[in-house]
């Protein structure tokens, strides 16, 4: 962008901000929602004249960092990031979930910038402990964000722009955090944001392959033709055979083409993914693009539908319920659907399941099955007191029954 373009954009930032603090009489009227709802929720935590970042326990954020498979994916791809922070003079940031920065690496003018407002390992850059800013935008939103000068909450950043976008588990589904690029204002360039996309897909490609994760079951891949999607506690997709590596809101919206067979117009489509959201239909259009491609080709058009077999691991589990094997329900539920979902029906979707599954089981507490469910809630007591009442006092679960109710109510 010509230096003229970016000043104006700055003088814009500035104006809207300093009507939000209360120094002018302008209405808010030139920055993003987003950004005046982050204001809002910095301005009930902070005053926008904060020097630094608040600090955590400096042994716990290493504990954390040593023991996240973020670590090793940022040491495969290490290189690349320093290279990419040195040619460009940005500082690099690698967060957990709750914004605490975990790994940073900047170059020569912004290491020491970022130094002096506490933008390093440790310290926590949610919007509510440093103001409105690109990481958490990009952590809560789970979407790639810019946040530019004065468009920041707290004026120690007046001089930065920062791109972040998030960091997902292709595994899991579980977003890890978010992966963040600063520098000055005046460098800001229309690729940042890309770039930042690109680190975050360089860094889910270099996480770990081979990892355990708490509820996940032990399954072969699937090898059989069509669709295969795994959506409870852990998310995997399957086409043929083969693994696809998909963003977050991809699989939201292949999860609701596969669970409506018949199809969805791309209004219904649109209200299932996004809700209320002031998101617009060529968004929508241009995500599905993206997924029609990772498909190759099978996802059709008025209605939107897909065009191969599939089969869900939701299916399966309403499908046991139905035919009264509670037991096994419980055992292919493998956690709560999408962890962390944006989408409002996919949400809704998990509770009536996570509800569905617990009636089921209060209705026939098969104590096997009672204990397997203990392992995801361990302190739904209702669940452990209707078994135990089932049971006669010498039978071989009372003992891990009452155990479970003894823990869950402590």
């Amino acid at each position: 962008m010509a230096r003229s373009q970016l000043q104006s954009r700055r003088v814009a930032a500035v104006r809207a901000w300093t009507a939000f603090v209360g120094e002018a009489d302008d209405p808010v009227t030139t920055a993003r929602p987003e950004i005046i709802d982050s204001w809002a929720r910095s301005a009930a935590s902070l005053t926008p004249d904060v020097r630094e970042a608040p600090l955590a326990d400096e042994a716990e954020t290493a504990a954390y960092w040593n023991a996240s498979p973020l670590q090793a994916a940022v040491e495969r791809i290490q290189a690349e990031l320093r290279r990419t922070a040195e040619d460009g003079d940005l500082v690099v940031a690698v967060t957990d979930p709750q914004t605490r920065i975990l790994w940073t690496y900047g170059g020569r003018v912004m290491r020491r910038k970022a130094e002096s407002v506490n933008f390093v390992a440790g310290a926590r850059w949610d919007d509510q402990s440093a103001g409105t800013n690109a990481l958490d935008l990009a952590n809560r939103l789970a979407e790639p964000s810019m946040v530019f000068s004065a468009e920041h909450y707290a004026s120690m950043v007046h001089n930065w722009v920062c791109w972040a976008a998030p960091v997902v588990d292709p595994f899991t589904g579980a977003q890890l955090g978010v992966i963040d690029l600063s520098t000055t204002w005046d460098r800001t360039h229309p690729i940042g944001l890309a770039t930042a996309r690109m680190m975050a897909r360089l860094i889910e490609a270099a996480l770990p392959k081979s990892r355990s994760h708490p509820g996940l079951v032990d399954l072969e891949e699937p090898t059989e033709p069509g669709l295969v999607m795994r959506l409870l506690g852990t998310v995997e997709t399957w086409l043929d055979g083969q693994r696809l590596l998909l963003s977050r809101r991809q699989t939201e919206i292949l999860a609701l083409l596969a669970l409506h067979p018949e199809g969805l117009s791309l209004e219904q489509l649109h209200a299932l993914v996004y809700g209320d959201l002031a998101v617009t239909t060529s968004t929508l259009k241009a995500e599905v693009s993206h997924l029609r491609a990772s498909l190759g080709g099978q996802l059709a058009s008025r209605p939107y539908r897909l065009t191969t077999p599939v089969s869900t691991d939701v299916e399966l589990v309403l499908g046991l319920v139905r035919r009264g094997r509670v037991a096994a329900a419980v055992e292919a539920y493998g956690g709560d659907l999408l962890p962390g979902t944006n989408s409002p029906a996919l949400t809704e979707l998990a509770e009536q399941l996570a509800v569905t599954v617990r009636e089921a089981l209060l209705a026939d507490p098969d104590p096997d099955a009672v204990l397997r469910y203990a392992e995801r809630s361990p302190y739904d007591t209702q669940v452990f007191e209707v078994c135990l009442s089932r049971l006669s006092p010498t039978h071989p679960a009372v003992p891990l029954l009452k155990g479970r109710l003894a823990a869950a109510r402590q």
